[in-house]
């Protein structure tokens, strides 16, 4: 489901790199909140801040057994492998298969401020992945193949095309 916060490819934003979070404080809760929201509205599964315009190092997760909030995410270790077709709330009707590891330790700031590191694995592994990939300017469609891209393009206008009418 689009929804009017969140910034749709091509839009810049989502190829700039976000930067580091250096203070924890109300704002940055705020922020967390806002983004959960945005993510429930949009009936989506991940977010990051990139998709609504804040370059900050902020994701959010929640697959509806396993939720989180991870503030400056940084994978220590990852194992196991799996291809899974993913969405993105960013590029609204296009699904890709992905190769991404199925258990990844990671290191950040819980929503407390906390400094924590957690052991995900499954689908929730796959989200923060994916929401990291946002925070270093990288999209599902940098996957694909120069010749599959090409007919990504192709497709994807004409279903922005659609949408507007």
């Amino acid at each position: 489901m689009r929804h009017k916060e969140i910034r749709v490819f091509p839009d810049p934003v989502l190829r700039e790199k976000a930067q580091e979070v250096k203070r924890f404080d109300e704002g940055i809760r705020e922020v967390i909140q806002r983004m959960r929201r945005i993510m429930q509205e949009a009936e989506g599964i991940g977010l990051a801040a990139p998709q609504i315009g804040i370059l900050q190092r902020i994701i959010v997760g929640d697959t509806g057994e396993e939720r989180v909030a991870i503030v400056n995410p940084e994978i220590l270790q990852a194992e196991g492998e799996d291809v899974m077709e993913e969405g993105c709330l960013s590029i609204p009707g296009v699904y890709i298969e992905i190769r991404r590891p199925t258990w990844i330790k990671v290191r950040g700031i819980d929503e407390n401020g906390d400094e924590k590191e957690w052991e995900i694995e499954g689908l929730l592994a796959r989200v923060v992945q994916h929401e990291i990939d946002h925070l270093n300017g990288t999209l599902i469609v940098d996957y694909l193949s120069a010749r599959e891209y090409m007919r990504f393009q192709r497709e994807y206008e004409r279903l922005m095309g659609d949408e507007e009418e």
